[in-house]
């Protein structure tokens, strides 16, 4: 409930788990109280209450210049696709896109450089930027 993570794993370093945590159990009780400790590394990102990421991929496309550098998320819970514009191994904002349409099973780029997004039930849908 809380707490899913993007981490950029470095060999040799440790990420916490379940030593610190900004997340919950599902019955709601604490995991730790332990959101930081000496050795330990710090997420780059984390969300609270959690998105339940079930995909990502970078757009590296010249498809989307604006987006370009982003990380795209997708979110079972909350059925959207979620733009992460990233300042090197920093989140700058957040936009949620493609609300209502389901929940998010995958997002990938794809080798004609657009993004494809797979929803439950529905299919995979590409998107297109506007004009």
């Amino acid at each position: 409930m809380g707490g899913d993570e993007i981490n950029i794993i470095q060999s040799g370093k440790n990420y916490g788990w379940p030593s610190i945590t900004y997340g919950i159990n599902y019955n709601g009780t604490p995991i730790t109280d332990q959101t930081e400790a000496p050795g330990l590394e710090q997420p780059i990102h984390y969300w609270v209450p959690s998105i339940a990421p079930s995909g990502m991929a970078f757009v590296t496309s010249d498809v989307y210049p604006a987006w370009k550098g982003n990380l795209m998320v997708g979110s079972l819970k909350f059925q959207l696709l979620e733009r992460l514009e990233m300042d090197g191994r920093k989140v700058t904002h957040r936009e949620n896109l493609m609300l209502g349409v389901g929940r998010v099973r995958n997002v990938r780029q794809g080798p004609d450089g657009y993004l494809y997004v797979a929803f439950e039930g529905k299919g995979i849908y590409k998107v297109v930027p506007k004009k």
